[in-house]
């Protein structure tokens, strides 16, 4: 029993000092969106946009790689002529009806000029999105990006 506690003993000595040391670790880790956003130069911070197409449809086929390529070309690319990534997501997702929803959805991401109409052109390309390919959503998360090209 001796030899246990002695154990326990060396354990809390050696543990305890890790302890704030993996603590302050993980400080830093919390603090480096932040300086990461400060250490950014003003002239490359961007506003940015993310769509997330679903390509279900209600047990139908869905959308498909033409079809979303099409609708890209006519609905997306003349909005926003200075250029797009778009990149194969996986994912799924529970409606409020909850069930849960697989897919192959399609993920487009933009940096935005900034101008005043952004707002108004990412949200007609989800309306008709959803009115064309019958979706309930396209998911659009924004935000500012320190964006850097070499």
């Amino acid at each position: 029993m001796k030899h246990g506690l002695a154990v326990v003993r060396a354990l809390k000595k050696s543990l305890l000092p890790m302890a704030g040391v993996v603590a302050l670790l993980l400080a830093g880790c919390a603090s480096q969106p932040h300086e990461l956003a400060s250490n950014c130069p003003t002239a490359s911070q961007k506003p940015t946009a993310e769509l997330l197409f679903g390509r279900g449809s209600d047990g139908a086929a869905g959308v498909s790689e033409a079809e979303f390529r099409r609708f890209l070309n006519r609905e997306v690319s003349p909005r926003f002529p200075d250029g797009l990534t778009v990149v194969n997501a996986r994912g799924s997702w529970t409606p409020p009806a909850g069930s849960d929803i697989g897919g192959r959805p399609k993920l487009v991401m933009i940096v935005l000029r900034g101008g005043a109409d952004d707002q108004v052109k990412l949200e007609a390309i989800r309306t008709a999105y959803q009115a064309q390919y019958h979706q309930e959503s396209v998911l659009l998360p924004t935000g500012p990006e320190c964006i850097a090209l070499t």
